[in-house]
């Protein structure tokens, strides 16, 4: 199995790529770089490179793994954009998980009381994205969702939980007001594409790659002026 995976969803660009995954002689190669700008100039230097670094070529995918969201209006717009891209010029089919999904399955998140992890990162506006993974099986036990702090803390239910990302410390606190068992945990976590490298020849195929914007982009077309489409 020749699989190929990235994300671009926050501030990083990541990409694995792993050549003969099921033999007993597999090649892997991974590239991470932190950044808040720049995902659209990377990522495809970062993909040849590690295509090459494995001996993998395009032509021999079998799968593409990609992150659809939520996150940067822009980052989620290249993933998804370069997936589509892939897909159609090497005909290897394309499976999708969000990006808090992929935050869960990172091996630094380490094991605890409590079946659900959550994933919150900061969305502004006293809102998180949220999703909440079973520990055990890496599996989504809500989907992602752009929700406020308060229903977020709700959505913890009793306890014990532990919450990851860079919203964790501000739901915690709201959580334990309303008396939920919750930690905070990792809050600089970020997705890397090569959490998934192994996971995604379990991974569904999907149908259509769409992003998963959660919340239109906070940019909007300047207003007309008072000149523009005036009559003679």
């Amino acid at each position: 199995m020749n699989i190929l995976a990235f994300d671009t969803c926050f501030d990083a660009c990541s990409v694995a790529a792993g050549r003969q995954l099921r033999s007993l002689t597999p090649s892997i190669a991974v590239a991470y770089e932190a950044m808040a700008v720049g995902h659209a100039e990377r990522l495809m230097p970062m993909i040849e490179e590690v295509m090459a670094e494995a001996g993998l070529s395009f032509g021999h995918l079998n799968r593409i793994a990609v992150t659809t969201g939520p996150g940067t209006f822009t980052g989620t717009r290249i993933a998804v954009s370069a997936a589509r891209a892939l897909s159609l010029a090497t005909g290897a089919p394309v499976v999708t998980l969000s990006s808090l999904h992929l935050m869960a399955m990172n091996p630094v998140v380490p094991s605890g009381r409590g079946r659900h992890i959550a994933i919150a990162t900061d969305a502004r506006r006293d809102e998180v994205y949220f999703q909440k993974i079973d520990r055990h099986s890496l599996l989504p036990v809500t989907a992602p969702a752009l929700v406020n702090i308060h229903d977020a803390a709700s959505a913890l239910g009793a306890g014990p939980i532990a919450v990851a990302g860079s919203g964790a410390e501000k739901l915690v606190a709201h959580a334990r007001d309303q008396g939920v068992d919750a930690q905070a945990i990792l809050p600089n976590l970020l997705p890397d594409a090569f959490d998934v490298l192994f996971a995604a020849y379990e991974f569904e195929l999907s149908g259509a790659v769409e992003p998963l914007y959660l919340r239109p982009p906070d940019a909007k077309p300047p207003a007309l002026g008072p000149i523009v489409g005036a009559g003679p």
